[in-house]
């Protein structure tokens, strides 16, 4: 029996998949997946296909924002039998601005075996494209809804050192454009990536209003990603 073969031990996976291209999937994280008693997903019909993809026939249910506190101790007792729990969701990694946080602090709490079998996250790969990644960064996630409290946000990133990254709707897009415009200046270098890894992959750089009118009239579509450079 080689080591790819042995058994999973006992625990919670916290397994990376592709933000876009199929191909990033990992060796290690198909092998996981496979050989999981049970696969928790965000939503279960995204991850199907990926399964059916990679002809791996675990059993999947979802853990989703709506669910997951009613999840942990059913993946909990599931653990404590003897068997290995795999967690996806739609993309990239687990646990960031996406569900699974709640999971691991129940396992942590629990006392069983937490590991990760990590792969590709949106956050890294734009940062990677962007060149404004040499001296750290600060990580924002989704920005609020509210404008007051998406000002405040945007304020107290204007001076930082490092660039901010944030995801964004793509409904929300060109909004976050002018509001960065608005509160940290027009000559403000930005970075957006739209669609990574995928067919119709975009990647944009210059001040905010630049960007717009890359944009033109089209309608924004994918997943969007945008870094602010560094404050000076």
């Amino acid at each position: 029996m080689t080591s790819r073969e042995q058994p999973l031990e006992a625990g919670l996976y916290i397994v990376g998949t592709p933000i876009g291209h199929l191909g990033d999937m990992t060796a290690r994280g198909i092998e996981t997946l496979k050989q999981a008693s049970l696969i928790v997903a965000e939503d279960t019909r995204t991850t199907r296909n990926l399964l059916n993809h990679f002809e791996i026939k675990t059993h999947c249910i979802s853990c989703h924002k709506f669910n997951e506190a009613q999840r942990c101790d059913e993946i909990i007792a599931r653990i404590r039998s003897g068997e290995a729990v795999a967690m996806v969701t739609d993309s990239g990694m687990p646990c960031i601005s996406d569900p699974g946080a709640r999971v691991v602090e129940a396992c942590r709490a629990a006392g069983v075996l937490i590991t990760s079998a990590p792969g590709p996250t949106a956050l890294t790969t734009a940062l990677a494209l962007s060149g404004f990644g040499g001296h750290g960064f600060l990580f924002a996630g989704f920005l609020p809804r509210k404008s007051g409290a998406r000002r405040r946000t945007l304020e107290r990133c204007a001076a930082l050192p490092v660039p901010a990254i944030f995801y964004e709707s793509p409904y929300r897009l060109l909004k976050l454009l002018e509001e960065i415009e608005a509160v940290m200046g027009a000559e403000r270098p930005v970075f957006a990536a739209r669609e990574l890894t995928k067919k119709f992959e975009e990647l944009l750089s210059g001040t905010p209003a630049q960007i717009r009118q890359q944009f033109g009239e089209r309608t924004v579509k994918g997943e969007c990603i945008v870094i602010v450079g560094p404050g000076e």
